[in-house]
């Protein structure tokens, strides 16, 4: 073979690797997250916004940063079961999830705070929480425990009953009752109930056979988990309401620190930007729970002020004390929450 067509042959070899290399090389240069959450898959603008609002966000992230970042999402636990993903986030073997913070109150009891009965009033004290000393704080103590939050996520919630309304803490005595969290069952018990912990994904098998006499979840979990369908009364967060529930986008440190300046800025932008559509959707959903539950013929009750009243005695009397007694700045934690108007 004379040297031309060997140097031909080489170059043409070359080539072929080269194409050949190219998709991998492609795919190296991007970064894949798994966002991983316990509610149902959205399939149209009545679906679930947790979902809606996870989808969007990976979107957004992909198109902001010219595709070198994409995050899968995986609704319906159907990537991991929805109590080992807090526990997943702090090890880093999960890198995101849109998670009720409360639920890992057994690693780190003072995410309990952002399921305490009555501590928040509204969606708009709720999100100002992010920029004042309680928000700063929460933040600290989730780093050092390896999860950051990205955006802030609150949803009032209502009761669901086999049987008849729940209005005050009497209606409660005897029954068997999903809270959310520690701080609920606390209230739950001291009301006459008896607390059973399970997350919301669970509630409509536990009420179809009367494990659960009523459930204790947000307006969305209500409507998407169709607890309608098990339930013959409803009270709603239209009025007043002493569930407020944090549950926001939450990323790994273990993943963060994986991902470029410029990556890191557009998730906690976008993150940011998709707030406003977070408390719309939450709003959304405690005027439709009322429409839905009606539909079904269930009773639709709304808790007036003299009932919040009672509930909110006996929390102070059982979840507050117990709270600022068992946890690490307990009462600091509770002063600086109050703070926030």
């Amino acid at each position: 073979m004379t040297k031309q067509p060997f140097r031909a042959l080489v170059s043409a070899l070359i080539g072929a690797a080269f194409v050949a290399l190219a998709p991998t090389a492609q795919a190296a240069d991007t970064t894949v997250l798994k966002l991983s959450h316990q509610f149902p898959a959205s399939t149209g603008a009545d679906g679930d916004f947790r979902d809606q609002l996870a989808r969007k966000f990976a979107a957004e992230v992909e198109q902001k940063t010219g595709g070198s970042l994409k995050i899968e999402v995986y609704p319906g636990s159907s990537l991991m079961k929805t109590k080992s993903q807090f526990s997943a986030l702090r090890k880093g073997t999960l890198d995101m999830s849109v998670l009720p913070l409360a639920y890992g109150g057994g690693e780190v009891p003072e995410v309990t705070l952002t399921l305490m009965p009555a501590l928040v009033h509204s969606y708009e004290q709720g999100l100002r929480w992010k920029t004042a000393p309680i928000g700063k704080e929460l933040d600290r103590i989730l780093e050092s425990k390896g999860i950051k939050i990205v955006t802030w996520v609150w949803q009032a919630g209502g009761i669901a009953s086999r049987d008849k309304p729940i209005l005050v803490p009497d209606d409660m005595k005897g029954l068997k009752v999903r809270g959310g969290a520690r701080t609920m069952d606390q209230m739950i018990n001291g009301a006459g109930g008896s607390a059973t912990s399970l997350p919301s994904s669970e509630i409509y098998s536990a009420m179809s056979t009367g494990v659960l006499d009523a459930a204790l979840t947000s307006s969305t979990s209500l409507i998407s988990y169709r607890l309608n369908e098990v339930a013959k009364a409803v009270t709603t967060a239209r009025g007043k309401t002493f569930w407020f529930m944090f549950e926001p986008v939450l990323i790994s440190m273990d993943a963060w620190n994986r991902l470029t300046p410029e990556q890191q800025k557009v998730v906690m932008e976008v993150g940011a930007s998709l707030e406003p559509f977070a408390v719309e959707g939450a709003k959304r959903d405690d005027q439709r729970l009322a429409e839905v539950y009606a539909a079904g013929g269930a009773k639709v009750v709304d808790m007036d002020d003299a009932a919040f009243a009672k509930w909110v005695a006996i929390a102070k009397e059982t979840s507050y004390k117990e709270f600022a007694k068992d946890v690490n700045n307990g009462q600091a934690l509770i002063d600086m929450a109050q703070a926030v108007k």
